[in-house]
């Protein structure tokens, strides 16, 4: 029987998952991902934390306890996620052991709603990381303006970092500098390298998602024929940049002093136009030194049907800029387009939060109350959750 998440991984792609639940965890769903479909890492969000605290089952010896005495609610949710995370880091270890740390990691997000302010994202991102206290965690810290610098400052103190909600290939070379520049500072502050990791979390399926939706405004055939195609070449460009950076004397300086590559991320790689094939955001990225965070839906897609054909990304450069220009030509403007994907991610990672917040604070009621009432705010909202995804 073919082992097709096992030919995408040995064509270097580390398979992640994008979700996690206390449910997952008790169960053992997660370890038996990772021991039997190659699941090397776990990628959360604000979004998927409020789908999975809506099952207040699964919390309520804790929702008591916080209850009982009296934790604010923005308190209550950062002991219950990173409960989770940390929990979630050591089922992971043994990925994390046997890939010299670079595999094995799971995220967790800094509040969305400090995305805008560098300092706060950093004070933020260190307290995550000594609440976790796991050497295979990252902080996530989105790659707003303001995330740059958070970014570089972060790395600086030896933390570990997934960069989010990645839209456009000049934001893609901002980030990937400062992942230079804070390594740079982290070796000249005494860190070692080689515990450093990090990612770029590049987002897919969005962008068709926006692009699609102004080919369709277009209107024309020549318009229409472009539907489905934006995000894989912006992926592919992406990737285009990253093997200028990562072969670079700058990088190879740092490579030599212990670092490891900062990879490219593939997230949002769920379908939302069921018109298209439900791998396609896996199939058509595929590429040495990469890792594609998927739903479980996804995971289990492709090792029912997905097709590993080599290197699918370096010989199609020439393709993709085709594709940018064909686009520009039918009037679509990807600059735009960039800027409003990041706004809105942003905008839904916040209210993804303030659900979670919503939510924890009505079961935090029911259980001072003695009820154990369902977190009915948050499971109303989390039924898109997978639809929203990303790393």
């Amino acid at each position: 029987m073919t082992d097709r998440l096992s030919e995408l991984t040995a064509a270097g792609v580390a398979v992640w998952l994008d979700d996690l639940s206390r449910v997952r965890l008790s169960s053992g769903g997660l370890d038996q991902l990772r021991r039997e479909k190659h699941v090397a890492g776990v990628t959360t969000n604000p979004t998927i934390f409020a789908k999975a605290l809506s099952d207040a089952d699964e919390y309520n010896w804790q929702l008591r306890d916080l209850a009982t005495r009296g934790v604010e609610v923005e308190e209550s949710v950062r002991m219950l996620t990173t409960y989770d995370v940390r929990w979630a880091c050591d089922v992971m270890r043994p990925s994390y052991d046997g890939s010299d740390g670079v595999d094995g990691r799971v995220s967790i997000e800094v509040d969305p709603r400090v995305a805008h302010n560098s300092d706060r994202t950093v004070a933020e991102a260190k307290a995550l990381w000594w609440l976790v206290d796991r050497p295979n965690l990252y902080i996530k810290i989105p790659a707003t303006e303001e995330g740059l610098s958070a970014i570089t400052d972060t790395l600086a103190e030896g933390i570990s970092v997934n960069v989010t909600l990645i839209f456009g290939l000049d934001r893609y070379s901002a980030v990937m500098e400062a992942f230079l520049a804070g390594l740079e500072q982290a070796k000249a502050n005494g860190h070692d390298l080689s515990k450093i990791g990090s990612v770029a979390s590049f987002f897919v399926s969005r962008v068709d998602s926006e692009v699609d939706k102004r080919l369709e405004k277009v209107g024309s055939d020549q318009a229409k024929a472009l539907k489905g195609k934006a995000a894989i070449a912006n992926a592919q460009l992406a990737y285009e940049r990253y093997s200028e950076v990562f072969s670079s004397d700058r990088w190879k300086a740092l490579a030599a002093a212990g670092a490891h590559p900062q990879r490219p991320l593939w997230a949002s790689t769920s379908t939302k136009n069921p018109d298209y094939r439900d791998v396609i955001y896996v199939e058509e990225l595929i590429a040495p030194g990469t890792v594609n965070t998927m739903p479980e839906s996804v995971i289990h897609a492709y090792a029912d049907h997905g097709e590993t054909r080599g290197d699918t990304i370096t010989g199609a450069y020439d393709a993709a800029r085709k594709v940018f220009a064909d686009l520009e030509s039918v009037g679509v403007d990807m600059d735009d387009v960039i800027v409003t994907l990041e706004r809105e991610g942003v905008e839904k990672f916040e209210a993804s939060w303030q659900e979670l917040l919503d939510g924890v604070r009505k079961s935090l009621e029911a259980a001072a109350k003695g009820t154990g009432a369902p977190n009915k705010a948050a499971k109303g909202n989390a039924k898109n959750a997978e639809k929203a995804g990303g790393a």
